[in-house]
């Protein structure tokens, strides 16, 4: 099924979201619609592993795609308020009719506009900052500048983290890592990269990051009992990238 150049298509029991293109934009198993089914999105909850529970009372997610990550938090972490900025109005109807997209105005803020203009204009601070927004191109654009991540500084709450998909493999990667770093002060994680290619990387401007190697292990427990998504695989990534010092991870 094509949409003025989105294009929604099934392949041994997972659908896929693409704009125009090959790339792909969002997947959801459809037996399990609900779970994170690219492996970069399960690298973007990681936060859970970072911050102590109850934590994020509410996320902000810059671009929506298949809603993986919306539906995630929404089914699984109910106490989570969530808003949604989403550049094109095509997307959300797909979202919501190929991908079981909630509707529910309570608990999930759905806003049609830019999201760099969305995060200059609005003061709301955000627990969670979830930025996975990209062109029918793989282009992040103003979504990947250093005026764009000091807002989602601004933007965060004492507790609060930042995470952003980029994409490993190209040519601007250093350069964007580069930038988050500054915003942040250098406070901010390079995540190992997924097979995808993708990269997640964490900062926050507020109360550091510091969880020893067995609390990381027991939230992953924790989390995948409690929600079906396992991080566990995540931390001795991390531990052979080097993130951990002494046993500890501190950013």
């Amino acid at each position: 099924m094509a949409n003025n150049s989105i294009i929604v298509r099934e392949d041994s029991g997972v659908r896929y979201l693409h704009f125009s293109t090959d790339w792909v934009q969002g997947a959801m198993r459809i037996q399990r619609p609900n779970a994170l089914e690219l492996a970069y999105t399960r690298e973007m909850m990681a936060g859970l592993l970072l911050r102590k529970a109850p934590w994020p009372r509410n996320a902000l997610l810059i671009g929506l795609g298949a809603g993986s990550l919306t539906k995630f938090i929404y089914h699984k972490l109910p106490n989570t308020q969530i808003t949604v900025v989403e550049i094109d109005p095509q997307v959300e109807i797909i979202a919501r009719l190929h991908f079981k997209l909630p509707d529910d105005p309570m608990r999930l803020h759905i806003i049609i506009a830019d999201g760099a203009k969305y995060m200059l204009e609005n003061g709301k601070t955000f627990d969670v900052i979830l930025v996975d927004g990209f062109d029918k191109s793989g282009r992040a654009g103003v979504l990947d500048t250093l005026p764009f991540y000091q807002a989602c500084r601004a933007r965060l709450t004492k507790n609060g983290l930042l995470a952003v998909n980029l994409l490993g493999h190209s040519r601007g990667f250093k350069a964007s890592t580069e930038c988050i770093a500054k915003a942040f002060d250098g406070r901010s994680l390079v995540f190992p990269s997924c097979n995808s290619g993708n990269t997640i990387v964490f900062a926050t401007g507020g109360e550091p990051v510091d969880a020893s190697l067995e609390e990381l292990i027991v939230r992953a427990n924790h989390f995948n009992k409690a929600t079906g998504l396992n991080l566990l695989p995540t931390i001795p990534r991390l531990q052979a990238n080097g993130a951990l010092v002494e046993d500890r991870l501190i950013f």
